[in-house]
């Protein structure tokens, strides 16, 4: 069984097996968290690089954390976001794909054999629309009608099982917990071919709102090419 995390097997419709409501108390701050996490961007020292079609934001913040992000430079699309952190002891850590395609773990020094049935295993990526955040697993030959999606209010999370107990995943919505907004379930669905499963939730106007501020904030930001230099992400 492919599983993320411990959980039994549930409805294929998707909105069973989740626990009930804890919205409430995510009401209320919402849009204070929004100009606090806007704020936060405002702040941060931030390098722009124009390269290969992509507009690249590098973010350092006072805590020394790192926050790198690519733009789609036509459509703007966000297409990375990926955060860095120290060590206690000061030393750079790996980059954490937060959205955008993941790394293969160490395939430079694996064998094709390897890498090919490595290829097999269902692979979660998070690829954003501009108003839906996405999520695709790939390699998930299931028809559509075993696959439960849902909405978990107690841990704030989605959940994904299927209901032959073959595959399990639950997955936060990092933007909603910066922003403290309660997950919606009516906002949640998803969809199934080439065997992948994608999964949408549309994303609520306060991040609709704070996503186009932050793209005028950004349009601040001096910009290098790439015959300028190397953006300091990169």
């Amino acid at each position: 069984m492919l599983r993320t995390s411990s959980g039994s097997a549930g409805s294929d419709r998707r909105r069973n097996g989740c626990h009930g409501s804890g919205r409430g108390a995510w009401l209320g701050a919402g849009k204070m968290a929004v100009t606090g996490w806007l704020e936060s961007l405002r702040t941060a020292e931030k390098t722009a690089l124009l390269q290969d079609g992509r507009r690249k934001v590098h973010y350092l913040f006072p805590d020394g954390k790192e926050m790198a992000e690519e733009y789609d430079e036509k459509s703007g699309e966000l297409l990375v976001r990926k955060w860095r952190v120290k060590s206690a002891l000061g030393a750079l850590g790996q980059w954490q794909i937060e959205v955008g395609e993941p790394a293969l773990p160490g395939a430079g020094s694996l064998g094709p054999e390897f890498i090919k049935e490595n290829n097999a295993n269902p692979i979660f990526m998070r690829k954003d629309t501009k108003m839906n955040f996405q999520w695709r697993i790939r390699n998930l030959p299931y028809p559509k009608d075993v696959y439960s999606v849902c909405v978990d209010h107690k841990e704030r999370c989605i959940v994904v099982r299927t209901t032959n107990k073959k595959y399990y995943k639950k997955f936060s919505i990092p933007d909603l917990d910066r922003h403290q907004l309660p997950l919606d379930e009516s906002s949640l669905s998803f969809a199934h071919a080439n065997c992948t499963l994608i999964i949408s939730y549309q994303k609520p106007k306060e991040i609709l709102v704070a996503e186009a501020e932050l793209q005028k904030e950004l349009k601040k930001v001096k910009t290098a090419h790439s015959s300028d230099g190397d953006c300091k992400t990169q």
